[in-house]
């Protein structure tokens, strides 16, 4: 339901995200996410545009967010890459419905509704502290070192 770019843009925030506001460069977060680098560099553009990530060039640049993970929610990052249309009115434009919206279509955007509110519902920092036995895109605990090449080095 949700697109590639969507589920990539995910990635890039978490992977940032675990970082604590240490710049984190585009070929890192490639590396980690396993985004081709090209499209990625695309979608991190369009989440500084959006307002939910930073970009520095130079050294000791890369990428940040700009808020606080307890304040960023999964809503906010679909909504920023590809946002979701709810159905107000027939999309079929059939003068009768008007903007009673035939079973068919209640029931799409009344499903819309759910994810919506599911996403609202869900900050980044809830994704990184939900207990059990992974971690969001990491084999364990141990995040890559910000001055490493290699992920698990220090």
């Amino acid at each position: 339901m949700l697109s590639q770019s969507v589920e990539y843009a995910l990635r890039a925030i978490v992977t940032i995200a675990q970082h604590h506001g240490k710049p984190c460069t585009a070929q890192q977060i490639a590396k980690v996410t396993q985004v081709p680098a090209p499209y990625l560099s695309k979608l991190l553009q369009s989440l500084v545009r959006a307002g939910l990530t930073s970009s520095q060039r130079g050294l000791h640049g890369g990428f940040v967010l700009t808020r606080d993970p307890t304040e960023m929610t999964i809503w906010d990052v679909v909504d920023a890459v590809e946002p979701v249309q709810r159905i107000h009115k027939c999309p079929l434009n059939i003068e009768s419905h008007g903007s009673t919206l035939c079973p068919l279509h209640r029931r799409l955007d009344g499903a819309m509704a759910l994810i919506e509110e599911q996403f609202r519902d869900s900050t980044i920092a809830g994704l990184l502290a939900e207990p059990g036995s992974v971690t969001p895109l990491c084999e364990d605990k141990k995040l890559f070192s910000i001055g490493s090449d290699a992920i698990g080095n220090e």
